[in-house]
């Protein structure tokens, strides 16, 4: 019996240890992650994020206060979240977070940032006492679904593919940094023009330009319309034609009419003239 005494003993501190040890893990996992895929259930209901690195001090510093107050959450009816800026990239840029430790309330799709002391009471008072509605949110121009912040997360994912890409061509392929570089350089070229011819092909299809078509003989009769002023002139133009031809008998035969006079006085003038030079 005293032997079976001894064997209880030790079982029964494995049995406590290992209900224990479940205990602590669940409250660990008050904590939630967000992720770039499932950031977008910010956007619903009241929610408490921590942006932090683990190489952080400050950071370090804070995770038993966050953790703390993370067990008060489902008393108060807020969620709390940390988001991991060295792996989530794209939410970082999201919310351009410049400075570690970060933390964000977000009510119903509406951003604000804590400024405020950092302990598990303070939280908690900030919370209960509503003092979230002292803060004025983020413009919609700003926050995280806004069509600005979403063109800043890809290009954050973008800059973090680029280094990797960078870290591998030299490290693992063994190519020159200066062969790297081209390698970007060649890649940003090519991206660009495909880019602008993109844009091209869409400002054409949406605002087609004029082409000019060439002159067509014009084959279409003029209208009626149009002809009466025509046919006037055309009758002016022979009135003038026919009045000239009137007019040139009756000059021809004043002419002939002045020749035989003129005729007759040069006749008359030369005999004279004669007298006179005799």
């Amino acid at each position: 019996m005293a032997h079976l005494g001894r064997l209880l003993v030790p079982l029964a501190a494995l049995v406590l240890l290992l209900w224990a040890v479940p205990g602590a893990h669940g409250r660990r996992n008050n904590v939630r992650v967000l992720t770039d895929e499932n950031w977008t259930s910010l956007l619903e209901g009241e929610w408490m994020i921590e942006f932090y690195a683990p190489w952080c001090p400050a950071c370090q510093n804070l995770q038993p206060e966050w953790e703390s107050f993370a067990e008060w959450g489902e008393d108060l009816e807020v969620k709390v979240a940390k988001v991991d800026v060295t792996e989530q990239t794209g939410l970082s840029g999201r919310f351009i977070i410049t400075a570690l430790p970060s933390i964000y309330h977000c009510k119903d799709g509406e951003f604000r940032r804590y400024l405020g002391p950092r302990t598990k009471k303070d939280f908690i008072n900030f919370i209960s006492d509503k003092e979230w509605k002292n803060i004025e949110p983020i413009s919609s121009w700003f926050g995280p679904s806004s069509v600005l912040m979403t063109t800043m997360s890809a290009l954050f994912q973008l800059s973090v593919y680029i280094r990797t890409s960078h870290s591998y061509f030299v490290h693992d392929l063994g190519i020159p940094a200066w062969g790297s570089y081209l390698v970007f350089a060649f890649a940003t070229v090519l991206s660009g023009l495909l880019l602008g011819l993109c844009m091209i092909f869409v400002a054409d299809c949406l605002c087609p330009s004029k082409r000019r078509k060439p002159q067509q003989q014009c084959t279409k009769k003029p209208s009626p319309e149009f002809l009466q002023p025509l046919k006037k002139v055309e009758e002016e133009q022979e009135a003038d034609e026919e009045d000239a031809s009137e007019e040139e008998p009756e000059n021809r035969e004043g002419a002939s009419d002045d020749t035989p006079q003129s005729s007759l006085r040069q006749r008359s003038v030369g005999p004279s003239s004669a007298t006179d030079k005799s």
